[in-house]
């Protein structure tokens, strides 16, 4: 594939496990609350339509009897917001990347895409997947994080609650693999044609680091 240029990108919105079983099911998000990232993703999904960009649904699909997405349980089935939209293709995925896996790589190339536009769920798992293997493959990848969401984990580890596991996704997705913005602002980029503005590590380390600085 040839890299992302500065030229006006051909953009896809894949929208990721957009499922009930994050919404009322064993999985629920915690941050940032439905009531925000689910009218974004149909904010995000109608610009789309009206732009003429090919959107992309994406599945998780278990084995029956599994604790969560089993295939054909009400948590595995799309959520409303997203179920009656006749998608430019569906996804079925069993990994947490969109692209391992599926024929979804393929299908973006041959028609041109450069850029995927991400949202759904969840942010540090199949979003994050998808994102890392997109930006490897050469994707520029422009991310919604007020179109995501995130759920708290606790294990051997420690505790994280939703809002950091969000958050620090995010600023380490920024920081090298993509382009985190608001819904907002990813609309006007649509209406003008504009790719949003990447950061990089170099970059994000220096500003960490002369925070330190000033706050020592």
């Amino acid at each position: 594939m040839t890299p992302f240029n500065e030229s006006t990108p051909k953009r896809a919105l894949i929208l990721i496990d957009v499922q009930n079983e994050y919404v009322s099911g064993n999985l629920p998000i915690e941050y940032p609350p439905m009531e925000t990232s689910l009218p974004n993703i149909s904010r995000a999904l109608a610009a789309a339509r009206e732009a003429g960009l090919p959107v992309v649904l994406v599945q998780h699909t278990e084995a029956p009897g599994a604790p969560v997405f089993a295939e054909g349980s009400h948590g595995w089935e799309l959520h409303d917001s997203v179920r009656g939209v006749a998608p430019d293709l569906l996804v079925q995925k069993t990994l947490p990347s969109a692209l391992a896996g599926t024929g979804l790589g393929p299908w973006l190339r041959q028609r041109g895409v450069d850029t995927l536009v991400v949202a759904g769920y969840m942010s540090q798992n199949c979003n994050e997947s998808t994102i890392r293997q997109a930006a490897h493959e050469g994707w520029a990848v422009e991310y919604l994080h007020d179109a995501a969401g995130a759920i708290s984990y606790s294990n051997d580890l420690g505790h994280l609650p939703a809002r950091q596991m969000h958050e620090a996704s995010c600023i380490v997705l920024q920081s090298r693999f993509a382009a985190v913005l608001g819904t907002a602002q990813w609309l006007q980029l649509l209406r003008s044609g504009e790719r949003a503005p990447r950061d990089n590590l170099y970059a994000s380390y220096q500003r960490a680091r002369d925070q330190a600085t000033e706050a020592a």
